[in-house]
């Protein structure tokens, strides 16, 4: 599906988010979008959900107007958001439930997905009895197995160690691949930016404007991303960030977002 922000603001009372925002997302595209902490880079995907509205101007999903959520476009938090008294089979489950499809049609492709995600004997296991890496990858199964055509990922492997988010990277990467939706990536991680996304779009400060956007091309793409140097190297001087130094590099904020 094709994304169109035409000129949008948004503002909550006085205080403006995001300042004649305008661009265009192409069907299967991945948008990785990287800036400062409040400026309005998670707003923007509540707007595609259809959870917020924009103040001005104009959202839209294959030239209509965005007015409310919808099962073809999909938003995953940083925070798992999986329900603590269900299994993870059920969880994933869910998702088809909520479109109309049978229980035990549900849960079977769920177990299909857990597989996918590498999660093979886990169904019966709940959230609180599993890794943060493996509550996350349930949530990939779960917003990948209703086949949504807009994916909006919220710093979905924020709050996980360096190594397991490398893996989730990798698997995402492999899941979009096979399913080919329209991706917007809020990403506070560069690395994670320049790995997963077709295009880099770099934020100012709120209110939100595009300072750069980046394209990467079509080179093959692996943990090892010294044929991206120069991109990183430019989004990290736009961002503020010594480009020389190491630290922070994967997260420009200093902190865990």
């Amino acid at each position: 599906m094709k994304l169109q922000f035409e000129q949008v603001t948004k503002t909550f009372g006085s205080l403006e988010v995001i300042r004649h925002f305008d661009t265009r997302v192409e069907t299967g595209e991945i948008v990785a979008l990287v800036g400062p902490s409040g400026c309005g880079k998670s707003t923007l995907l509540h707007m595609v959900a259809g959870l917020e509205s924009p103040f001005s101007g104009r959202l839209l999903v294959e030239g209509k107007p965005i007015t409310e959520p919808s099962p073809q476009r999909t938003l995953v938090f940083q925070e798992h958001a999986l329900y603590p008294w269900m299994t993870l089979l059920e969880n994933v489950a869910l998702a088809l439930e909520f479109q109309g499809r049978p229980r035990k049609e549900a849960l079977a492709e769920a177990g299909n997905w857990l597989a996918k995600v590498e999660l093979p004997g886990f169904e019966d296991y709940y959230p609180h009895q599993v890794s943060g890496g493996m509550r996350q990858r349930t949530a990939l199964a779960r917003a990948f197995i209703a086949r949504p055509q807009v994916l909006l990922l919220d710093e979905p492997f924020g709050a996980l160690d360096a190594l397991t988010r490398m893996t989730l990277q990798s698997v995402l990467k492999d899941l979009i691949e096979e399913e080919r939706p329209t991706v917007l990536l809020v990403t506070h991680d560069v690395d994670e930016a320049l790995y997963l996304a077709d295009r880099v779009m770099v934020f100012s400060h709120r209110p939100a404007t595009i300072l750069k956007e980046i394209t990467l091309g079509h080179i093959p793409k692996t943990h090892d991303l010294s044929a991206f140097a120069a991109e990183r190297r430019e989004v990290l001087e736009l961002l503020g960030i010594d480009a020389g130094s190491n630290k922070q590099a994967s997260n420009p904020e200093g902190t865990h977002p």
